[in-house]
């Protein structure tokens, strides 16, 4: 069984029906290390050296931790404070630093006034920046 083919076909053979991926995957893994050497270097920020100055213009963020515990102890970072003396520190701080923040740690065992009046004496010390400091729910609380 011969086919009548011409000359040119039969020195050619039949027609490819595989495409050659070769190229296609040296050229992606050539951009893929460019783009991996690139990329950092956009991200980065332009390096200057700011001037020194003796005074700061912007002033860092203080932020103070207040504890009460569920034996009515009221604590400024680590140490113990009255309702009194922390009304005149708070309000030292608030004039030191109009943008300073207090977060506020109570036990979930401190009756609810006791919070109230803390809370209270912060917002007559002038810090209007008060957070309270939670725990997320474990899973398995979630659903009760």
């Amino acid at each position: 069984m011969s086919a009548n083919l011409s000359g040119s076909e039969q020195r050619l053979g039949g027609a490819l029906s595989e495409i050659n991926v070769t190229p296609f995957v040296d050229v992606v893994l050539v951009l893929l290390i460019i783009f991996m050497i690139t990329a950092p270097m956009m991200i980065r920020g332009i390096d200057v050296q700011v001037p020194r100055t003796e005074t700061r213009n912007v002033q860092p963020e203080e932020r103070l931790i207040l504890t009460v515990t569920k034996d009515k102890m009221i604590y400024l970072d680590d140490q113990q404070i009255s309702l009194g003396r922390l009304q005149k520190v708070l309000t030292g701080l608030q004039k030191r630093n109009p943008r300073a923040a207090v977060f506020l740690r109570a036990d979930e065992k401190v009756p609810y006034g006791v919070v109230v009046q803390v809370m209270d004496v912060v917002k007559q010390a002038g810090i209007d920046r008060l957070g309270m400091v939670t725990e997320p729910l474990r899973p398995q609380e979630k659903g009760q």
